[in-house]
């Protein structure tokens, strides 16, 4: 992992953070996530009260730049039904590339199991923000059913990362085509 000098041991270790847990997995080590952030452990322990705590802010901190990659920004033009459709063809687009192990946010939650850990806390977060956020376009659409329109939309959107991140499917527009499938169904226009 590259790391420039000016980076602050707090940045560096956030930095290697995102790397290593999306990489690797939750349960990368201490000794592990400081060597790659080119920070001690006492330095660490002086910054964040655990690993976990390293992990939650870690991914608090990706939030923003996670979502600006799926979802249409305020001034693109678009119905509601081609800005759900265009968080599931970033996610084809982004699952093609090798470096793809799925959403880090449903990563987190499936490998923690504990919803009272603080990653699970700030990944529970994220994932209701983004159901939020298909609701309210399902709603502009003139969905019938907008919940339920939006728990199904985190149900694709869910299984294709999953899928598409461990290797076991490529997506090749079956995300996009489920979709479209849903909208129809719900009136979405």
């Amino acid at each position: 992992m590259a790391t420039t000098d000016k980076a602050s041991p707090r940045e560096r270790l956030l930095d290697a953070a995102t790397e290593l847990f999306y990489r690797d997995g939750v349960s990368i080590g201490v000794e592990a996530l400081c060597k790659s952030a080119g920070v001690s452990k006492r330095s660490m322990y002086q910054l964040f009260e655990s690993k976990d705590e390293v992990l939650a802010a870690s991914l608090e901190r990706r939030a923003p730049a996670y979502a600006a990659r799926l979802i249409a920004g305020p001034d693109d033009a678009g119905t509601p039904r081609e800005r759900i459709l265009y968080v599931f063809e970033q996610v084809e687009r982004g699952s093609a590339s090798p470096e793809f192990m799925g959403c880090p946010y449903l990563a987190a939650l499936v490998e923690l199991k504990d919803p009272a850990h603080p990653a699970s806390v700030v990944a529970r977060a994220a994932k209701e923000w983004m159901k939020d956020a298909f609701r309210g376009q399902a709603e502009l659409g003139g969905a019938r059913e907008p919940e339920l329109l939006a728990r199904q939309l985190m149900l694709v959107f869910d299984g294709a990362s999953a899928r598409a991140g461990v290797g076991l499917e490529t997506l090749d527009g079956v995300a996009v085509e489920t979709v479209r499938v849903l909208l129809d169904a719900a009136g979405v226009v």
